[in-house]
């Protein structure tokens, strides 16, 4: 069935419909590419930047963390050993 003929049988308004609901569905597609795009990129992002985290998280520390106290000052939650 061509245009010509839903117009005949249908009417224009059917015909408007119709093709305003395909410009419709094609613009959302459209606005829709972006957004996936950006989708990606970021949950790449975001997989690296927790595979960093993990990796800085698990390493031992390379010198003594806690500079400003002697390692026997008393705390008051003292672990038995």
């Amino acid at each position: 069935m061509n245009t010509f003929e839903v117009l005949q049988r249908h009417g224009t308004l059917a015909l408007i419909r119709f093709a305003g609901t395909v410009c419709l569905f094609l613009t959302l597609h459209l606005l829709r590419i972006p957004l996936v795009i950006c989708e990606r990129v970021l949950a790449g992002v975001l997989v690296r930047l927790d595979r960093a985290a993990a990796v800085q998280a698990s390493r031992p520390p390379r010198r003594r963390v806690n500079q400003f106290f002697p390692l026997d000052f008393p705390t008051g939650q003292e672990v038995p050993r």
